[in-house]
């Protein structure tokens, strides 16, 4: 299963993202994972929601030029190092990552971590070698999950940030 991420390019101006997160928020399409990043008169805004096959046409209409990403989740000790271990197994391999999102939804008392990779399937094949990838944390990668497995989210909000 695969997790998608949106990527859009705003310019850095007041209300910009607003536009985003209002047209997700009247469509009811929750954020699980939110990351932007301003450089000079641009910011490139990362999202992973609840609904992305919805979301993309949505934000296209609405004339913002979209990309999408497959990621892959990881789950993670909360302990120092853990992610270091991720790191490394990909490293010894040749995986760079390229993407990184921190996800709301957490399996028992590990953290589920998005990675973006050129190659997912040989990534997949390492971290599930590793003991990194589990049967759970890859039904807990749908879309629509991640928000919906988090009560205190309500489904009709824009996410826990925007």
């Amino acid at each position: 299963m695969t997790l998608i991420e949106i990527v859009l390019r705003l310019p850095n101006r007041p209300g910009r993202l607003a536009g985003v997160a209002r047209l997700l928020a009247e469509q009811h399409i929750n954020v699980a994972s939110i990351h932007v990043d301003s450089v000079r008169s641009h910011g490139n805004v990362r999202l992973v929601v609840s609904d992305p096959k919805g979301a993309v046409p949505l934000l296209k209409k609405a004339g913002y030029r979209v990309h999408t990403n497959e990621l892959i989740a990881v789950q993670l000790e909360d302990r120092a190092g853990s992610f270091l271990r991720v790191l490394d197994a990909l490293t010894g391999e040749g995986i760079n990552i390229e993407d990184v999102a921190l996800l709301v939804q957490r399996e028992g008392r590990r953290t589920l971590v998005a990675l973006g990779v050129k190659d997912l399937a040989k990534a997949r094949r390492i971290l599930r070698k590793a003991g990194f990838l589990s049967a759970e944390a890859e039904r807990l990668v749908l879309n629509s999950e991640l928000v919906a497995a988090v009560p205190a989210i309500p489904s009709s909000s824009v996410g826990m940030l925007m």
